[in-house]
């Protein structure tokens, strides 16, 4: 837990006696925020960042910066970051407009909505599987969700080709840290079962060391095919690549998937908060509404009064993310395939509804939470997602933003890395239901409407926010962590807004999640009291430590705020992430 810094100050009150005044604020986090005036990448690697500040400082806009950070984190990141992936890219433009590029991943069209259920009946495991192989793999959409960002709201003022050569010259020669040495050894066996993998990523089995020159050949070529011509991903040389492995192997991708794939542009979610224009991601992802209910369900209440780290504000939060958590079970889906009842969902007498059966002295049943719209059997629904995802954000000096989140889905995704390309894919099919009525490894439900369909784009978690204050921006934030990630965006929002933190004291600031099933209270290692979790479990909460996916901490918050008065730009990257930096000029 962080210690708040308490600011003394002496009044004279009479000749000779000085009073003294404990103030609480402001509140500063362990180490400060990084500023600038001109622009501000926040990434989990610091290479990438400056990858994106490269270049802002080239004259390139946001969207540009965006790109190449993206591209930068798929070589320095490889567990998450990706060409081999896909996400979500959240857009504000200082004339006012606003967008989404939805590049998630799409099921081939071979895909069937049992491919991954045995002649058994049960969910097939390893290799063959959602999770893991060459079958696990959804149609990449990075790079086509890139170009067609910078093609439509670039600044035109750099080429392609130049927003790609960072990430080419980082893949040409980088120096190993100490975050990228330890994942890999961590994931070996995992990558070892792919001759590929084992060659690119674990130097045939000696292990890349801290400080050492890591060249990436093939994935240097792949990326200077990528900077003459984006589509050479789909139709081209890397095309054949991924389509010729694919086929080798039993995968199911195939070079018509890769030449059909598009990414889709979307209207992104907006709603008011305490005074706050909240921008953030539609379906495909469930993150922008829950997000929305959860900040509705909250507004009657005076959060700021309650504090920051009180059993009366971590109950009510358990319960509103509850409520958000049973209704993404229930009704979230691709909308290209399935409806989704969002204005309903959005509704704010709607969302105050939810709030109807709230106590504030006990604790509701997840069994008795039912959704909002309708009832439903909670045997029938499944679901599973990874924790491991990557958020950046950048802001320019005119006022552009990007909040950008994307995946390969779990820690290097699929595990198999392209023969001849030097990049991994995504296992991203395991984010579909893989059958009805099985609860997945973190006990996280879902509902009919994420059944797998060829060309269909599974549902997500992924939350790009953008907060505006009178319609300039006052925040830019999202995080990885699978079901985690919208209740992290939730508190970092909160945060700043009704406990009016310092950016980096908000993404510091000790988490906790909720989502429905399993019916657990999780609670980052330190965040919690002794006194303040006896008084949750006398409520009726069951906690436990650590997360769903049994880590110590959760997320990676990266985040960008803006100081109005001094006019700078607050760079907060998430000390949870080892190699996470913010970079501004």
């Amino acid at each position: 837990m962080k210690l708040m810094k308490l600011h003394t100050r002496f009044i004279t009150t009479l000749p000779g006696l000085a009073l003294s005044l404990v103030l609480v604020g402001p509140l500063h986090a362990q180490r400060p925020a990084v500023e600038a005036k001109n622009g501000m990448v926040t990434s989990a690697h610091e290479l990438a960042s400056r990858a994106g500040v490269d270049i802002l400082k080239q004259g390139g806009n946001a969207v540009d910066a965006a790109a190449a950070t993206g591209l930068a984190l798929a070589v320095v990141f490889p567990e998450a970051g990706n060409i081999g992936g896909g996400g979500f890219m959240l857009i504000h433009l200082a004339d006012g407009r606003d967008t989404v590029i939805d590049y998630r991943e799409t099921a081939p069209a071979a895909a069937t909505r049992d491919m991954y259920v045995g002649p058994d009946g049960h969910v097939l495991e390893g290799p063959g599987s959602s999770v893991v192989g060459w079958r696990a793999s959804g149609v990449p959409g990075t790079v086509a969700g890139f170009a067609q960002a910078v093609e439509k709201y670039g600044s035109g003022k750099v080429k392609w080709s130049d927003i790609v050569a960072p990430a080419i010259r980082l893949a040409e020669s980088q120096t190993v840290t100490q975050g990228l040495a330890d994942g890999l050894r961590a994931n070996a066996e995992f990558l070892g079962r792919f001759p590929s993998s084992k060659k690119y990523f674990l130097v045939g089995g000696k292990f890349l060391q801290t400080g050492d020159t890591w060249v990436q050949a093939d994935l240097a070529a792949t990326l200077t095919r990528i900077a003459r011509d984006p589509r050479d991903f789909y139709t081209g040389e890397t095309a054949r690549l991924i389509a010729g492995d694919m086929k080798r192997h039993g995968g199911s991708i195939t070079a018509a998937d890769l030449a059909a794939y598009r990414p889709a542009e979307r209207k992104p979610i907006r709603s008011r908060y305490r005074g706050h224009d909240i921008l953030t991601m539609p379906p495909p992802s469930s993150g922008g509404i829950a997000l929305t209910q959860m900040l509705g369900m909250i507004e009657p209440h005076d959060v700021r009064a309650l504090g920051h780290n009180s059993a009366a504000k971590y109950h009510l939060f358990a319960e509103v993310m509850k409520r958000a958590f049973r209704d993404r079970a229930e009704y979230l889906g691709d909308p290209d395939y399935v409806k989704i009842p969002v204005e309903k969902l959005l509704d704010p007498a709607y969302i105050r509804n939810r709030m109807a059966d709230y106590s504030p002295d006990r604790a509701t049943p997840a069994a008795q939470v039912k959704p909002g719209l309708g009832d439903f059997d909670t045997e029938n629904i499944t679901r599973r997602e990874s924790k491991h995802t990557t958020h950046f954000c950048v802001i320019d000096a005119a006022g552009n933003a990007v909040s950008n989140t994307y995946t390969l889905n779990y820690d290097y995704g699929s595990g198999n890395a392209i023969e001849g390309a030097g990049f991994l894919m995504n296992n991203e099919m395991d984010d579909f239901t893989a059958k009805v009525g099985v609860p997945n490894i973190y006990g996280l439900l879902q509902g009919e409407a994420n059944a797998i369909a060829p060309g269909k784009r599974p549902l997500s978690s992924m939350t790009p926010t953008i907060v505006l204050k009178d319609g300039k921006i006052l925040l830019a934030t999202g995080s990885p962590g699978g079901p985690t990630i919208i209740n992290t965006v939730f508190q970092i929002v909160t945060n700043v807004i009704d406990h009016q933190m310092p950016v980096m004291q908000a993404v510091e600031a000790p988490r906790i999640n909720n989502q429905w099933m399993p019916d657990r209270l999780f609670h980052e290692r330190y965040g919690l009291s002794p006194d303040t979790m006896a008084i949750l479990k006398a409520k009726g909460h069951d906690l436990k430590e650590g997360t769903p996916y049994d880590t110590p901490y959760q997320g990676d918050g990266e985040t960008i705020g803006v100081d109005r008065e001094r006019g700078l730009l607050q760079g907060a990257s998430d000390p949870r992430s080892p190699d996470s930096k913010a970079v501004g000029y």
